[in-house]
């Protein structure tokens, strides 16, 4: 497959002893790789320089701005460079180049927008994940399914993407996360721009390097984010840019499943203080407000769940 418009981001951070020989292995028809040296205290970028390759872009960082910042400099130097899609891989060397074309595959062929790694296809390579990191992208996985909206897509936390000019165009790169939290929150933001993704399986890799993302640091601070990208999506997309039957059942269902429970508290707190049952009506006063509700914020999950992105 020739790859003239392709461009490969490599955000360098403390990654000096496997940043040369991640580069040598990615295929010369790529046309740019663009390395984003985010004041790395190995220089990193020195060491991409020392290969002289004229296809090998050096970028630096002022100050550590973090991952997502360094990335989004890589997509913006791609962008200006005219490449149609950009490969994002880590400069760890836990990210096998041969998968390059499959990422971008479904891309040149209009299938998807955006595609990612996905190592939990792979039955025998989980093998080689470490439990404690698959048992926390597991339960993360669901957390950024309801916070993106992207129902169908596993393992949010790979950082092995390709992304189509088209939808880097449309992204608000000051609105993205500069930190760890760059890919959840990059699928969060590409939902609003109703862009497919595609999940690409392949086996996980792992070596004697650490990894910076501790999976105990993102099950403690990824929900609270994720819970400003799930209210920031739905009030986008239900209430901004359309509104349909969800929108009407969340502006129903929620403040009235929340007011049933609040009130239903309430009166029992109450019955425990005076030592008097409340009545069969009170009781149905709260229980079937709280059933309906409920169920219309099934039915607004369920519309979601169908609202996934397509092409058409």
């Amino acid at each position: 497959m020739s790859l003239p418009d392709i461009a490969v981001v490599i955000p360098a951070y403390k990654v000096s002893t496997h940043i040369k020989e991640v580069i040598l292995q990615i295929p010369d028809n790529v046309r740019y790789v663009i390395v984003v040296d985010d004041k790395c205290p190995e220089s990193s970028g020195r060491e991409a320089e020392r290969l002289q390759k004229k296809n090998v872009i050096v970028l630096y960082h002022e100050r550590n701005e973090g991952v997502g910042a360094a990335v989004v400099t890589g997509y913006r130097k791609a962008l200006e460079e005219g490449c149609a899609v950009a490969v994002k891989m880590d400069g760890d060397g836990q990210m096998d180049p041969n998968y390059i074309e499959s990422l971008i595959e479904p891309l040149l062929n209009n299938e998807a927008d955006y595609a990612k790694g996905n190592r939990f296809r792979d039955f025998h390579a989980l093998k080689t994940m470490p439990r404690i990191r698959l048992f926390g992208n597991s339960i993360l996985s669901f957390f950024v399914k309801v916070a993106s909206g992207y129902w169908d897509i596993m393992d949010p936390t790979n950082g092995y993407t390709a992304i189509h000019r088209r939808v880097l165009e449309e992204l608000n790169f000051g609105s993205l996360s500069k930190k760890f939290f760059f890919e959840s929150d990059m699928l969060i933001h590409l939902n609003i721009v109703n862009a497919v993704v595609k999940d690409i399986s392949m086996p996980a890799q792992y070596g004697e390097e650490k990894s910076s993302l501790k999976i105990t640091r993102a099950l403690l601070q990824f929900p609270p984010r994720l819970m400003r990208g799930l209210v920031k999506r739905i009030f986008l997309k239900y209430f901004i840019y359309d509104f349909n039957m969800a929108s009407v059942y969340l502006l129903i269902g929620l403040p009235v499943f929340v007011l049933s429970i609040v009130y239903g508290i309430i009166q029992w707190v109450d019955s425990l203080i005076t030592g008097m049952p409340r009545s069969a009506g009170t009781i149905m006063l709260v229980a079937l407000p709280i059933i309906i509700s409920f169920q219309m914020l099934l039915q607004a999950v369920q519309i979601d769940i169908l609202a996934v992105p397509k092409k058409k």
